[in-house]
């Protein structure tokens, strides 16, 4: 009973992160989206060449998927580069809140310390690979439909 008022608040704030969380995996995948379907069109003169000289639709697909998956795994490794020092740095020094505890009307420290766990980062690396695939794999789809001749012209459909 003593705890319960603070118990609920975690529930809150836990409800609040996760519609962050997911605005935020939104935002990203919008711009792999857009970013792969750029890239796609920009190259659709190779893509052309590659359907020309025999590439079957599903390799070409399955080509520019791999590519996507590739630029997430190569993401997620210089995002360690960077990102395992800063998050060992904040674990060891806190965040601070710039408030007295007497400010929130409960106790509460001065400096929170935040704890990441081995599957919390695994399972958000996971997903934002299997996402950055799928979405690689949309526009590689449709581009893929294309007339040789016209995409070896320069001309979308």
């Amino acid at each position: 009973k003593l705890v319960s008022e603070v118990d609920e608040m975690i529930k809150t704030k836990s409800v609040g992160q996760s519609i962050f969380y997911s605005i935020l995996l939104i935002l990203a995948l919008l711009a792999i989206f857009d970013t792969q379907v750029l890239s796609i069109f920009r190259r659709q003169k190779e893509i052309g060449t590659y359907i020309a000289l025999g590439y079957t639709r599903r390799e070409v697909v399955f080509l520019f998927t791999v590519e996507g998956a590739m630029h997430a795994v190569l993401a997620a490794v210089v995002g360690a580069l960077y990102g395992i020092p800063f998050l060992m740095w904040f674990a060891k020094k806190g965040i601070s809140l710039g408030m007295s505890s007497a400010d929130y009307g409960f106790a509460i420290a001065d400096t929170m310390y935040p704890v990441y766990s081995g599957s919390l980062i695994a399972g958000t690396t996971l997903l934002v690979l299997i996402a950055t695939t799928i979405v690689s794999y949309w526009p590689s789809r449709r581009i893929a439909r294309m007339n040789p001749t016209e995409a070896l012209r320069g001309k979308l459909q």
